[in-house]
């Protein structure tokens, strides 16, 4: 064999091996998204690719090792886009960009032409050292989204591009959970309304920001159990479904896992029960936003800016969906659902607003899941929130969709 001919079937060689390495990493990407890292199998990836287990441990040693990689290939795809965003000449046409590129990904996964990528909700619950070199760069992630808002030569506006940043990347994610009610034709239309929204937010022209915080307690004590859901949300948001194990949780309430099991009869019902709690206190957000009256524009702002202000608090958190995450599928369909009315409850608010003229001509129910995924998200901004007034936190953030995300008078607003 000539030695032309040796570095053909190397290269060949390589192919293939990049090739069956690509689909084990879709198939891992799949699997992360059903069941979290912690509960894909390389028994699960190699039924998904048509190997077997030793065929997969020759590409990845250990789950691990798989996990990461999977996780890896979610940034890289993230940086690709930003940079790619970031050679646009203005703010808005950058973000336009991030999120022409964003729905056309989703389209040709859609269509079977891309592989879908792993959420990250997963991240923290790695194992070091993978952990420490994903974090550092899902913190690159960040800092070149916000950078796509322009320079930031005051701590004001760094603090608002950094709000902008999340709800941006948070919306990118959440078009997972609701975007598959839309036929692909359906796309484009989607993705101009969502823009329309970033571009200028829901404000009617004579809208101010003036929300009244909403009483959702009454003054009732919080019990026992409360206050058990509460630290199994936090360690579940952190950590994901699978890294908060019962032992953790139990350990941050400083009682034995028996204790556990007296609240509850599995770990699943915990989760469905803080999904309970955290549905039953956006709604009563809801009702009670109602019930103080006012324009709809105002009933909208004191919704949000309670609920984000429990998520900056000690007083909360909500659960985020990311939970969802590992669940059985008939569990998490049931939350998606309740997901589902929790936002159509909010479309309708906006919908009452536009006709009143309080609120934007906007799309109701896409605006309805930009606003589900803030408040989803808002609990990963808490260190954030803490570096300043509360008040001025919760404007600064919910700026981004009530008043959109390039108008930078908000931070006059927020002081």
């Amino acid at each position: 064999m000539s030695a032309n001919e040796g570095a053909v079937r190397a290269a060949e060689g390589t192919k293939r091996f990049q090739a069956k390495r690509d689909a084990i990493l879709a198939a891992a990407a799949e699997a992360i998204n059903e069941q979290s890292a912690k509960g894909m199998t390389f028994a699960d990836v190699a039924r998904r690719v048509g190997l077997n287990t030793t065929s997969v441990t020759y590409y990845f040693k250990r789950k691990e090792d798989l996990a990461a990689a999977t996780f890896e290939q979610t940034i890289d795809t993230l940086l690709a886009t930003l940079d790619d965003a970031l050679e646009q000449a203005t703010p808005q046409d950058r973000v336009a960009r991030f999120v022409a590129l964003t729905f056309a990904r989703l389209a040709r996964v859609r269509e079977g032409t891309d592989s879908s990528v792993a959420v990250l909700s997963d991240l923290r619950a790695m194992d070091e050292p993978a952990k420490g070199a994903l974090l550092a760069r899902w913190r690159e992630v960040f800092r070149r989204t916000r950078q796509l808002f322009g320079p930031m030569t005051t701590r004001a506006q760094t603090d608002l591009n950094g709000a902008r940043a999340h709800v941006l990347l948070e919306n990118s994610f959440w078009l997972t959970v609701w975007l598959d009610r839309y036929d692909l034709d359906q796309f484009p239309r989607i993705e101009a309304r969502l823009m329309e929204l970033f571009a200028g937010g829901l404000a009617g022209p004579n809208a101010r920001w003036s929300p009244q915080l909403l009483d959702l307690t009454h003054g009732a004590p919080r019990t026992s159990r409360e206050n058990f859901l509460l630290a199994a949300t936090r360690l579940i948001n952190e950590l994901g479904y699978r890294g908060a194990s019962v032992q953790r949780i139990a350990s941050e309430l400083n009682v034995t896992k028996g204790s556990f099991y007296h609240h509850l009869d599995a770990k699943d019902d915990l989760v469905a029960q803080c999904y309970a709690r955290s549905f039953e206190t956006i709604t009563g957000a809801q009702r009670e936003g109602d019930a103080a009256g006012g324009s709809h524009w105002q009933r909208l702002s004191s919704m949000i800016a309670t609920l984000l202000d429990i998520q900056f608090s000690e007083a909360g958190p909500l659960l985020r969906t990311t939970a969802l995450s590992g669940l059985p599928v008939e569990t998490r369909q049931g939350m998606i659902d309740r997901s589902n009315r929790i936002a159509r409850r909010f479309a309708g608010t906006i919908s009452d607003g536009i006709a009143e003229g309080s609120c934007r001509a906007v799309d109701p129910l896409v605006a309805a899941q930009a606003l589900m995924a803030i408040q989803n998200a808002a609990f990963d901004m808490r260190k954030w929130a803490s570096t300043m007034p509360r008040e001025r936190a919760v404007a600064l953030y919910a700026s981004t969709l009530m008043f959109g995300m390039f108008d930078d008078s908000v931070i006059e607003g927020a002081r």
